[in-house]
């Protein structure tokens, strides 16, 4: 699927390369490597190691132009955020770098590496009942309505995506010229910025979207054009894990995703097994890509999977025997 020719892209490769040049003072390009033992007859395969960025995914790209984006507009007293783990992480990561406390609402039992994590950049933490996302975010979103608080919520803000779009920007800078780029899909905050950066830099790029099996929410909106939420969204792929998607958001998708690729929980296992025998630690939603890589190959190359965090944790190597 492309673009209209009278649907302006969003967000601009002019904000784009803007927060492309405030990230770059936080840390350099994540490094793409070749993934042989990955790769397909008809398509080379390569690794976009975003678990390579601070707090382990990719997720800091959004939360540091946002907030930076933001402060520049308002004055912010203190920054909330409702996650299953990594972009509660990020926040507290950007809050610590620009120097604001940051409240986190995370669900009951959360990931525990990602919380660790959360914890040892300061940020104060709220475990909210319900086993995925949905209570924290109502309770984040309460506590935010208060003067001075900034709640990113990286399925809405309108800025976060221009900071993971930068992924495209180094991917289509960095050789070779990928044909095919394979994006996980959980919020889609993600694949909306890689996408509109891959559309305007070069539209001949095919942008491959992944979902978990078991919670295919933008998957199934992606299909019907129309948001459709799913009961439940129990995948051990956290960073995956949405059952209540948004309009505007699936409207987008529909512009800039060619197509969507569900995969298993053991599909998932499975490929953070390959990819540690690449020297790559992946946690479920990371390895998503390259699950659906080798489960849909293209019909050529190269391709770039894009390898999104590393938290993993112990249940889960034991489960993939690494």
């Amino acid at each position: 699927m492309t673009a209209p020719a009278n649907s302006p892209i969003a967000p601009t490769l002019a904000t784009i390369r803007e927060a492309q040049t405030l990230l770059a003072t936080y840390f350099p390009p994540t490094r793409l490597v070749a993934a042989p033992s990955i790769s397909h007859p008809n398509a080379d395969a390569y690794l976009k190691l975003e678990l390579e960025l601070p707090t382990g995914s990719f997720k800091p790209r959004g939360a540091l132009w946002a907030l930076s984006a933001n402060l520049k507009r308002r004055s912010i007293d203190e920054i909330t955020a409702s996650s299953t783990g990594n972009h509660g992480a990020a926040v507290a990561f950007a809050a610590k770098m620009l120097g604001l406390p940051a409240t986190i609402f995370l669900p009951a039992n959360p990931n525990i590496v990602k919380r660790k994590k959360i914890a040892d950049l300061g940020a104060r933490i709220v475990e909210v009942g319900g086993a995925d996302l949905a209570h924290a975010f109502l309770e984040a979103k309460e506590y935010s309505s208060r003067p001075g608080v900034y709640f990113l919520n990286d399925a809405t803000d309108a800025d976060l995506p221009a900071g993971p779009a930068t992924i495209a920007l180094e991917i289509l800078e960095q050789p070779p010229a990928a044909r095919v780029l394979y994006v996980p899909m959980g919020d889609t905050a993600l694949i909306r910025g890689v996408g509109a950066a891959a559309r305007q830099i070069n539209p001949q790029v095919r942008i491959i979207g992944v979902q978990a099996e078991r919670a295919p929410s933008y998957f199934l909106s992606w299909k019907e054009g129309r948001a459709i939420p799913t009961e439940t969204c129990d995948t051990c792929a956290d960073g995956l894990a949405t059952r209540t998607p948004e309009e505007a958001n699936v409207h987008a998708i529909r512009e800039l995703v060619d197509d969507v690729v569900l995969v298993t929980e053991d599909e998932m296992i499975d490929a953070i097994r390959r990819l540690y025998h690449e020297g790559v630690t992946a946690e479920p939603s990371g390895a998503a890509s390259t699950a659906a890589f080798l489960k849909q190959p293209p019909s050529s190359g190269p391709a770039v999977l894009l390898v999104t965090g590393g938290n993993l944790t112990d249940a889960i190597r034991h489960r993939a025997g690494i």
